[in-house]
């Protein structure tokens, strides 16, 4: 009976706790978006919980953000492509044609988030979702810069999950140089991470020096985890974000095209000399991705193709692929067949085509059309996955908000870091390590 007391005035302060953390997630709806965007840039993978299956912290608080912001949002077509995509999956689950673990790595890494981004804006500004991502991926950035130089990453000091942390910690080296990964457990992630988080930095309403000196920042990081997907889809999405996104002003467009082309003349024999020094395993790394190709052949209509480990096709031991399949496209075509693949893979054209016309164009569409060529050459792994399918339902979401007033959503948003020097638009499952 003694024993007893405790216990019970343990679980109802543990009730107590959740029910606060709950009601100060609704009532404070930007501290709560700055918490999330905290734990996806600063939290590891392998920090979670086993709830019948494993949930990292991100997809957990990903999970509660929806609960307790749940707005009701029109739907629009990239809606019913998800929605069709899990009700199609889930019964070639029950046929036993996808496996368990591709459907909760489906369900938690992509639809969770992706519902995610469509409900935040309904709580939140996009105003305050911009410069919280500009902020945080800043942070993550420096923090970055500083691991590189310092050899020390605090991150892989955090324990957690033992599969999943003996998976994704492990510090990567190219050429003898170690690859930064801050909290992202691998160079590609954060490299893919920080190239989607520039649209963000590029669309704040900061005056010119800060957005400047943000933009450098994150370039620095992504060229310090000399991962080539990385530092493509980086130029790519500057690029757009730059000449593209409503109300950047010229100088600012000058200043990104001078510091990009002095930015290239310093980085291009750094780079050279990093992937020399790495020979054959940058080599082997990029002949890896072609050999891939030869998975196709194993594709179905609907489901996977049952255990193809064992088989050889042609010259390929098909073997030597099933540690990592590093492109998110013949992963998803193994994992679910081409008909689930085309319902999935159209909600991220839909999120995409938003770019095309003015009034729909946001920092979270562009970030998604930067991404566009890494979905061929690298897996969507970590929090990067989250962070690209919460992109895709943020493009989405902002598309139809574009023409509703500020004040309609509560009070008006200041810009973490203050305005600008120009007036802008107010809406301006784990797989193992790779090398990219």
């Amino acid at each position: 009976m003694a024993t007893a007391v405790p216990i019970v005035l343990l679980a109802v302060g543990g009730i107590a706790a959740v029910a606060i953390v709950v009601f100060g997630l609704r009532l404070l709806p930007r501290t709560a978006f700055v918490t999330w965007a905290c734990v996806l840039f600063f939290v590891p993978l392998w920090v979670g919980v086993n709830v019948g299956f494993y949930w990292a912290a991100i997809t957990l608080l990903t999970a509660l953000m929806i609960l307790v912001n749940w707005s009701v949002v029109p739907l629009r077509a990239a809606d019913a492509w998800v929605a069709v995509f899990v009700i199609v999956i889930v019964g070639l689950y029950a046929f036993d044609s996808v496996d368990l673990a591709s459907l909760v790595a489906a369900i938690l890494e992509w639809v969770i988030p992706y519902i995610w981004g469509r409900v935040v804006l309904a709580r939140v500004s996009p105003e305050w979702v911009t410069s919280t991502i500009a902020v945080v991926a800043i942070v993550a950035a420096v923090l970055g810069t500083i691991e590189f130089f310092t050899s020390f990453n605090p991150f892989v000091l955090i324990p957690g999950s033992g599969v999943i942390y003996d998976t994704w910690s492990p510090l990567q080296e190219r050429g003898g140089v170690l690859r930064v990964e801050g909290a992202f457990g691998h160079s590609i992630a954060l490299g893919a991470a920080l190239a989607m988080s520039s649209a963000f930095v590029v669309a704040t309403r900061w005056r010119l020096l800060p957005k400047i000196a943000g933009v450098v920042i994150i370039a620095v990081a992504t060229v310090l985890t000399f991962s080539r997907a990385g530092l493509l889809t980086l130029v790519l999405t500057l690029v757009l974000s730059t000449f593209l996104i409503v109300g950047v002003s010229t100088r600012f467009r000058v200043t990104v095209a001078v510091a990009g082309v002095i930015g290239t003349a310093i980085v291009i024999p750094i780079i050279d000399t990093v992937f020399g020094a790495a020979g054959e395993e940058a080599g082997g790394s990029a002949d890896y991705r072609t050999d891939l190709l030869v998975l196709l052949k194993q594709v179905q209509l609907f489901g996977n193709p049952g255990d193809w480990h064992s088989l050889v096709s042609g010259d390929y031991y098909l073997g030597y692929f099933a540690r990592s399949v590093d492109n998110a496209l013949v992963l998803t075509l193994l994992r679910y067949g081409y008909v689930p693949t085309l319902l999935i893979m159209a909600a991220i054209v839909c999120a995409a085509v938003m770019t095309v016309r003015r009034p729909t164009r946001s920092p979270a569409s562009i970030a998604v059309v930067g991404q566009l060529p890494s979905l061929v050459v690298v897996a969507l792994i970590t929090q990067y996955s989250m962070f690209l399918w919460f992109c895709v339902g943020l493009a989405i979401t902002w598309a139809r908000d574009v023409d509703i007033p500020r004040a309609s959503r509560g009070e008006p948003e200041e810009a973490l870091f203050g305005s600008s020097d120009t007036l802008q638009a107010p809406h301006g499952a784990t797989l193992p390590r790779t090398q990219s």
